[in-house]
């Protein structure tokens, strides 16, 4: 390779970490602290079951369509500019709502607009990265890992500039996929391929790869993925909150999940040769149950370090049970179906089986929330509303009337996070997350018992 040529490559390198960077970050910046602000403005369980509920339906929905586009009629990296500058208009849209004056319903709709442009977007840097790599095997986890150092660094972020509670949080999201949306346009052009002939219905909804579930390991396997599924949603849904409890910088610790992700997927290989495949997707799932029991105990009784304990082996829960299943699918399907076959992982596991679970971890929320939270609620939302206006007042104001005004807000704000740390302590925790406990543990002798080493769990193992 030429002088020239070796720095063109390295150029396109560069622009496709910084894709994956910004990817991620735009995710980490909002998702897993979410709740930590809305429930200041009117949310509860039934209202963050749709919250959660509106990306996983958007993950069914929108890539069919995307994918086509991409396929046959526009560059992906355009397609990819343009969803994540709708992504960031409706996210933008969304913080103007988020004043405590509108209905909860209005700003998950927005969630809703924002996510059908994101998800797409997931595959579209896999489509982009791969396309101009020579050496995929190699390339592409050196870039995929600035994707998980883009959630990391968003959830730092929002600890560094105090932005774990505030609206802040989601202007910090938009504002980053604007910036994607625009530097799209200058990532390494990506024609479509021009397939030939109409679009066949079975390709695009990958009713091909539904031959796989005829193996009876595969299929126990599938099951396992949309049932542990439901358990995972509760921790996106619901881990923030908790360590905003016990009184940790919220997006700091739950970026320790990420950081254990990197460690354990360098490790994986050691535990996939003494282990393979069965055993690694069942310590995945042990340590969902074990997570879940240190949240059960933890929480109540606001002890710090088991809440920490359970993000950090989030490597473990997230490596050793996803990442193992996409080898197992990439394994089992024939060459002919291997995309169809993991997009049909992703549409059971991230699509159908996080939406039940969205559903199910919002309603579990609900029931065990006492009536006093609703009261709390109602408060602070009366109280941002206040804050607005005095923040607004401020405008067109001395340095008198700021003298006077601004202590105001700061008691407003003051009396806003203690009727907050009421909400989180009025939950009860114990049941809260003793139910997916409870429920990853069926999940885990469920895999055990009826998932079988056969002759291809073995060549993996060999393999790996």
């Amino acid at each position: 390779m030429s002088e020239e040529q070796s720095s063109s490559s390295a150029g396109v390198m560069a622009r496709l970490s910084i894709m994956m960077f910004l990817q991620f970050f735009i995710w980490g910046a909002w998702y897993v602290t979410a709740p930590n602000f809305l429930q200041n403005i009117g949310f509860g369980g039934d209202e963050f079951a749709w919250t959660y509920s509106v990306g996983p339906i958007a993950g069914m929905i929108a890539p069919l369509f995307i994918g086509v586009i991409a396929d046959r009629f526009m560059p992906a990296q355009i397609v990819m500019g343009i969803m994540h500058l709708l992504g960031a208009g409706f996210m933008f849209y969304a913080t103007t709502l988020m004043d405590g004056t509108q209905s909860p319903e209005a700003i998950n709709w927005c969630f809703f607009g924002h996510m059908l442009s994101f998800y797409p977007t997931l595959a579209l840097t896999n489509t982009i990265a791969m396309k101009h790599m020579t050496n995929t095997e190699k390339q592409f986890p050196l870039i995929r890992v600035f994707g998980t150092i883009g959630w990391i660094v968003a959830g730092l972020s929002l600890s560094w500039m105090a932005l774990d509670t505030d609206v802040g949080m989601f202007k910090m999201a938009a504002i980053a996929a604007a910036v994607l949306g625009v530097f799209s346009f200058a990532l390494p052009h990506t024609p479509p391929v021009k397939k030939e002939g109409p679009v066949k219905i079975g390709e695009l909804l990958g009713l091909d790869a539904f031959a796989l579930l005829k193996n009876k390991s595969y299929m126990i396997f599938m099951v396992s993925s949309i049932l542990i599924c439901i358990p995972l949603a509760f921790y996106y849904q619901l881990t923030s909150r908790i360590v905003q409890l016990v009184g940790l910088p919220i997006g700091q610790t739950m970026s320790y999940g990420q950081m254990s992700e990197i460690f354990f997927m360098l490790v994986m290989p050691l535990f996939f040769a003494r282990l393979g495949v069965k055993w690694m997707l069942a310590l995945g799932m042990l340590c969902w149950v074990l997570r879940y029991i240190l949240f059960a105990i933890g929480a109540p009784q606001e002890i710090s370090w088991m809440i920490v304990v359970g993000i950090v082996i989030h490597g473990i829960c997230y490596d050793f049970f996803f990442v193992t299943g996409q080898i197992y699918t990439d394994k089992v399907a024939p060459e002919n179906l291997k995309g169809q076959a993991q997009g049909l992982l992703v549409l059971f596991t991230l699509g159908l089986g996080m939406a039940i679970g969205a559903q199910v971890a919002g309603k579990v929320e609900a029931a065990y929330t006492p009536a006093i939270v609703a009261e709390l609620g109602e408060s602070n939302m009366s109280i941002e509303t206040s804050i607005k206006k005095l923040k607004e007042t401020l405008k067109d104001t001395g340095d008198a009337e700021k003298a006077v005004i601004e202590p105001k807000i700061d008691a407003l704000n003051q009396e806003k996070a203690k009727n907050g740390q009421q909400i989180l302590r009025e939950l009860n925790w114990k049941m809260i997350w003793g139910i997916p406990a409870a429920m990853a543990a069926f999940v885990l002798v469920f895999f055990i018992l009826f998932f079988k080493q056969t002759k291809d769990l073995e060549d993996v193992q060999v393999k790996h």
